[in-house]
């Protein structure tokens, strides 16, 4: 293998795989994803550790479970001594550097990286950031922190993103024509032949608001403007972890119409996203970097996007919890491979380390909770990776909850008395309508993902009550800093 392969990590934000002509939509156009999948590995069941922005993006940082580097929510920093693959790539003499979104909130910005090419919309950024100042963005608001022991949430009024659907732009496309912009001019740089680099570029598209400039629109609407797959009676009938989220956000309210313009809007986001990936590997090609640079593309989590009557992520609905997975090194990987077993982030990250020379006594230090899929994907490994494990630990719930996929199942799980559980067949039933967790015949697969599940978490009400105990810890400290607090 080459020593030490320059790395490009590619991430989007709240893109849901099956909206892809690269995982087989018969409409969404994604050509230099497929092109991806021609030069590299595709994952067709990867998952997020957590349908939600920051607990994923800190997990894929760690290589930990989410549980495991207590990332729970959006507003929970991880703290500046909890080593990260940019920090362990920087030790095996890579240059790190980040352009645009990796939610990083609190003091520490970076985690590891060297440099913040473009701001971050949603992470937030120093005051003085000249790339904020030109785009009249602002650095960022602190996400609020909601107590479990209030339960959940009611709001009156329907999420507003769905009715604001429409042709146009607006600071997100601004922001993330700057990343694109700052990620290009440092692959140019004649810095880039002098050692190894690893960048990671991290796009807010397609995430809401459901804005996209032409001709990305009109591609999808309204020719291809349909609507959510959802069965008659379901909506009326969904389990309960669906109807407490429904309840915090009120994903109620929406004409056919609006709904029609915004998914054609989602659509367009994910071919406007795809152009710059191209654009990527584009310059790659052109300045002769494309035989040892690795290309890993993935997403923080899905889109609900109307299915099962649910609208952002937080919930392990397949177009929430699974994420695309794309990985090629020319000469290394063979092109084209497909992989069905389950895999999720954690996994990723294990596997940029290990393409990038990480030896045993280093990987100690990052106490990683993946697997590498080198081996699998080089057709050193005489077992498929086949299992993925997702926790959801913030606001839309007011407990904790967990997924474990293995093979065609997938157990969905919310602590409590009495618990909630959901149990999937994906291989009879890809739309997850049939919960089987209450069918005798299926007790030892329930009984053995159950397992799954605790042998992560140990004792479930302790990681309950640590969580708890987190957020009224730092709403203390908010109340006592005010303006001044960081997180």
């Amino acid at each position: 293998m080459p020593d030490q392969p320059n790395i490009l990590v590619i991430m989007s934000d709240e893109h849901g795989p099956m909206w892809s002509s690269a995982y087989g939509h018969p409409f969404v156009q994604t050509p230099n994803m497929e092109r991806i999948a021609e030069s590299g590995a595709t994952f067709d069941a990867a998952y997020c550790n957590s349908p939600l922005c920051v607990p994923s993006r800190l997990s894929f940082m760690t290589g930990r479970y989410v549980s495991n580097c207590e990332g729970w929510d959006n507003a929970k920093p991880l703290p500046s001594d909890v080593p990260t693959w940019p920090y362990m790539l920087r030790s095996l003499g890579y240059d790190s550097a980040l352009s645009g979104k990796m939610h990083l909130i609190g003091p520490d910005r970076l985690h590891g990286f060297q440099s913040q090419l473009a701001y971050d919309p949603h992470g937030g950024g120093s005051a003085e950031d000249e790339t904020a100042r030109r785009l009249g963005l602002s650095t960022g608001g602190r996400h609020p922190i909601y107590l479990w022991e209030d339960g959940i949430p009611t709001t009156d009024e329907p999420w507003p993103s769905v009715k604001e659907a429409r042709a146009g732009s607006g600071p997100m496309i601004e922001a993330d024509d700057a990343i694109e912009a700052e990620a290009l001019r440092y692959l140019r740089d004649p810095a880039r032949l002098e050692r190894p680099w690893a960048l990671c570029v991290g796009f807010v598209a397609p995430h809401f608001p459901f804005i996209v400039p032409e001709p990305y629109f009109s591609m999808y609407y309204p020719e291809h403007a349909d609507l959510p797959s959802n069965p008659p009676g379901h909506i009326e009938n969904l389990p309960a972890a669906a109807r407490r989220l429904r309840q915090s956000f009120n994903f109620d309210g929406y004409t056919e119409g609006e709904i029609r313009k915004a998914r054609a809007a989602y659509y367009g986001l994910i071919t406007y996203l795809d152009d710059k990936i191209g654009r990527l590997l584009d310059t790659l090609d052109d300045l002769g970097m494309e035989e040892n640079t690795v290309i890993v593309h993935s997403s923080d989590h899905g889109e609900s996007l109307g299915e099962h009557g649910l609208w952002r992520k937080m919930n392990f609905y397949e177009h929430s919890a699974r994420v695309p997975l794309q990985i090629a090194w020319p000469g290394v990987i063979r092109g084209g491979q497909r992989f069905g077993g389950a895999v999720s982030l954690v996994d990723a990250t294990a596997t940029i380390l290990d393409m990038a020379g990480m030896d045993e006594e280093s990987a100690s230090i990052m106490s990683m909770d993946g697997v590498s899929l080198l081996p699998q994907m080089t057709g050193g490994a005489s077992v498929e990776r086949d299992e993925a494990f997702s926790e959801h630990l913030a606001h839309g719930t007011d407990r904790p909850r967990a997924m474990a996929r293995e093979g065609n199942w997938k157990l969905c799980y919310s602590h409590g008395d009495p618990p909630d559980i959901e149990l999937y067949n994906l291989d009879t039933d890809p739309g997850e309508f049939d919960n089987l967790a209450s069918d005798a015949e299926y007790d030892p697969v329930r009984e053995r993902l159950m397992a799954k599940v605790m042998d992560v978490w140990g004792d479930a009400d302790e990681l309950e009550l640590r969580i708890k105990v987190s957020q009224r810890s730092r709403l203390m400290i908010r109340d006592v800093l005010g303006e001044e607090a960081i997180f």
